[in-house]
């Protein structure tokens, strides 16, 4: 039986691949890229740290890592994009997206060192999070109304990958309580 967290993600998910549709058929060439490269990252660390370690191990999470890998190659061709489109709160909200990932993917292979050092990894994720508000507040300020929505939706998914890691960190960390 699903729970209400369950239907949420698969809800955010939903939009998210609504909102890569509308980028991928109007956006630029950079926002396609770019839409589609998150989203490939955000299922493919919600299937790692999800589903009771069905993707954590084996031919499946290389297969993730791989995708990883790709997604993150496009990801730096969109940035490349923006940077000489010289969309810059743009590639600055990029820039704050891959250091998210880089804690992310830290998190997800480490979590005997994030279990150690709990306070720290937070206040770096606090500090990412909050940053990556400001772009939606400028966009908001702007009345570019779907990048805010956009960029606010994203920061919502990650926000639940987030959280599902701090239950994955504790299950993965021996003598740490599961739930």
């Amino acid at each position: 039986m699903a729970t209400g967290t369950t239907w949420f993600k698969a809800a955010v998910f939903a939009l998210l691949v609504c909102n890569t549709t509308i980028l991928l058929s109007a956006g630029t060439a950079s926002e396609a890229l770019d839409a589609a490269a998150w989203l490939v990252l955000l299922a493919s660390f919600e299937l790692e740290t999800g589903y009771g370690g069905r993707f954590r191990a084996g031919r499946k999470a290389a297969i993730l890592r791989g995708a990883r890998l790709v997604a993150a190659a496009a990801i730096a061709v969109a940035a490349i994009g923006y940077v000489r489109g010289e969309e810059w709160l743009d590639a600055i909200n990029l820039g704050l997206w891959i250091a998210v990932v880089v804690l992310l993917e830290f998190e997800v292979r480490r979590p005997d060192a994030v279990a150690a050092h709990r306070a720290r990894v937070t206040a770096v994720a606090t500090l990412l999070y909050c940053g990556l508000g400001v772009p939606v507040l400028v966009w908001a300020g702007r009345g570019e109304w779907f990048d805010a929505y956009d960029a606010l939706l994203w920061l919502v998914a990650f926000a639940a990958i987030e959280i599902d890691l701090f239950k994955f960190a504790r299950q993965m960390t021996p003598g740490s309580p599961s739930e």
